[in-house]
C-alpha cells in the first residue's frame, strides 16, 4: 500500500498492542529532522531508541499501542505515568501528516488511557499538535519552559 492510499476519506484508525516488531517501524519515523523539530524532542540512535523501548513495553505502568491506518503503522500512543502525573503522548510518521491520523488515533486511544486527569506536552511552536489535543479535549493548564535537543529554550504547553 503506498502512502498515497492512505487519505482522510478511507481511512480506517485503528491501536493494537505493540509488539518488539514494530520498533524498527517507529524508529524510521523518528528520523525525520522535521518531525524532531517540531516535537523538541532528541533523536536517540537506534540502539538507545531500541533500549528505550524494550523498557517501556516491560513497565506495568505504561500502555503503549501502535497506531495502524488502514492496516499500515503509522505511530503509535503512549501512555504513562511522569512526576506524579498521568501523560500521554503519540507519534506520528511525519510522511502520515494532514490526513486526520493524529487526532483519530488520540479519539481511540483516550477510551483506552482512561486514567484522569490526564496530561500532555507540545512544544508552543507545534501548532498541529496543539490542534490535535485541543481537538481531543485538551486545554491548556500551564506553561512549562525546558530546552530541545540543541539546547534552545522551547515553551512548552501542558
Amino acid at each position: 500500500m503506498t502512502n498515497e492510499a492512505l487519505n482522510e476519506q478511507t481511512l480506517d484508525v485503528t491501536h493494537r498492542a505493540v509488539t518488539a516488531n514494530d520498533i524498527d517501524a517507529f524508529y524510521e519515523h523518528r528520523l525525520d529532522c522535521e518531525a524532531n523539530r517540531m516535537a523538541a524532542f532528541p533523536a536517540r540512535d537506534h540502539s538507545s531508541f531500541v533500549a528505550h523501548w524494550h523498557a517501556t513495553l516491560a513497565n506495568q505502568e505504561v500502555e503503549a499501542k501502535a497506531i495502524l491506518a488502514t492496516g499500515k503503522i503509522t505511530g503509535n500512543s503512549v501512555g504513562f505515568p511522569r512526576d506524579g502525573r498521568r501523560e500521554v503522548e503519540y507519534w506520528i510518521g511525519a510522511v502520515f501528516w494532514g490526513r486526520g491520523i493524529a487526532t483519530r488515533a488520540l479519539e481511540e486511544f483516550l477510551k483506552v488511557e482512561s486514567i484522569r486527569p490526564l496530561y500532555a506536552s507540545v512544544a508552543e511552536h507545534n501548532a498541529g499538535s496543539r490542534r490535535v489535543l485541543e481537538e481531543c479535549g485538551f486545554e491548556l493548564v500551564d506553561q512549562e519552559p525546558w530546552e530541545d535537543a540543541t539546547g534552545e529554550p522551547v515553551v512548552g504547553l501542558n
